[in-house]
């Protein structure tokens, strides 16, 4: 019973070739949305505040400022409607959850950027 789980899983489950990414980095994610019988492809831009779960349960929220308005969006990483994620900057921050930046406006929401 358990083998048969586990391959309907693999079977089912919607793997996609992300690129590494954590909490602070900045990136864009270009989400497939349907609309009637067109398919059209949405970017969404921010900061990355959590990644959270395992395996294909996986999510990230992503954060952005939009019209002065905070928008959060959560994304689970095995979605069949991630086309692609772009990463904008990488971000220096010492939490995995920056839930802090929802308080946070104008210059003091910055992340630090990593040099290389």
């Amino acid at each position: 019973m358990d083998q048969r789980l586990i391959e309907l899983t693999k079977e089912v489950s919607h793997t996609n070739e992300l690129p590494d990414f954590k909490s602070g980095d900045t990136v864009t994610v270009h989400y497939k949305i349907k609309e009637g019988g067109k398919e059209r492809i949405q970017n969404f831009q921010g900061v990355v505040i959590q990644r959270k779960g395992a395996g294909h349960t996986e999510t990230f929220t992503v954060r952005k400022i939009s019209s002065g308005v905070g928008v959060e969006r959560i994304f689970p990483v095995s979605s069949p409607f991630i086309d692609k994620i772009d990463i904008n900057k990488v971000g220096v921050v010492r939490r995995s959850r920056i839930f802090y930046l929802r308080g946070l406006r104008g210059k003091a929401a910055r992340i630090k950027e990593k040099r290389f």
